[in-house]
């Protein structure tokens, strides 16, 4: 099985070095619970901050990673940690992939930009997913989420994990749990879940796992710093999707009709 772990934190607006390290800590603590995989939150190495995205950024070289990697190689574990990232000629919101002995890579930018984050990043132009074991995990950044095609493109592409990393703002609970839930049921995946906590907008965090059927296996309590975990079992995604065919029986085009 593949033990996966959401992180439920807060980042220091504009404080880079204080988030590696404490990116540093969490990996520890995950590893220590057996988890091969950890999401992190969004844009959590240097805080979701209109003014810190206007400022200096980590450079898309991922040379600052070396702040990191010795976590991920102690542990194993297979890091995915969404960061601004500045590009010379533009920004994207992505995720980077860390793993044990491997060199970092870039693999995800945030495809669909929510509301003033048009003004500083450029959108991403493909989906993303890589393996983990014997998995295929999806990677999406928070208001991909709202798009129910962009887990069903993942799904599509064979997909047992859709990974999110996320910032939602106060009062935007009953939307965040629906999405998550929505996206795993619709698609017959494993969810996983980092929302950010704090600072400088009152995030309110809520990190889970869900399973192919929207129940939510692990979840942070609201407002507290931890991590939810659970396992990938593939014979719970074959169970669920021999008995959700939702996705098997799917038509390719309905499209409207004129009357």
């Amino acid at each position: 099985m593949l033990r996966v772990a959401a992180i439920q934190a807060e980042a220091v607006p504009g404080e880079v070095a204080v988030n590696l390290a404490a990116a540093g800590r969490w990996i520890d603590r995950v590893a220590a619970a057996g988890a091969d995989l950890v999401v992190f939150p969004e844009a959590f190495t240097t805080g979701y901050d209109e003014r810190a995205f206007a400022g200096p950024l980590p450079e898309a070289d991922l040379t600052w990673t070396v702040g990191v990697q010795p976590a991920v190689d102690a542990g194993g574990v297979t890091v995915l940690l969404n960061t601004p990232l500045d590009h010379g000629t533009f920004r994207s919101l992505s995720t980077v992939v860390l793993r044990p002995g491997a060199v970092p890579v870039a693999a995800y930018a945030k495809q669909h930009l929510y509301d003033a984050e048009r003004a500083t990043f450029t959108a991403g132009e493909h989906g993303a997913s890589l393996t983990v074991g014997k998995h295929d995990v999806a990677l999406s950044v928070c208001y991909d989420a709202n798009f129910p095609e962009h887990a069903a493109d993942a799904a599509a592409a064979g997909a047992d994990v859709y990974a999110n990393s996320g910032a939602y703002f106060p009062g935007g609970e009953h939307r965040r749990d629906l999405h998550y839930a929505a996206r795993a049921l619709d698609n017959g995946v494993y969810v996983v879940f980092a929302g950010l906590l704090g600072a400088p907008y009152d995030f309110i965090g809520g990190s889970a796992v869900f399973d192919p059927e929207g129940r939510v296996l692990d979840r942070v309590a609201q407002d507290v710093e931890g991590f939810a975990v659970a396992d990938i079992d593939p014979e719970r995604l074959a169970e669920v999707r021999a008995a959700q065919r939702m996705w098997a029986d799917r038509r390719p085009s309905l499209g409207p009709r004129t009357i």
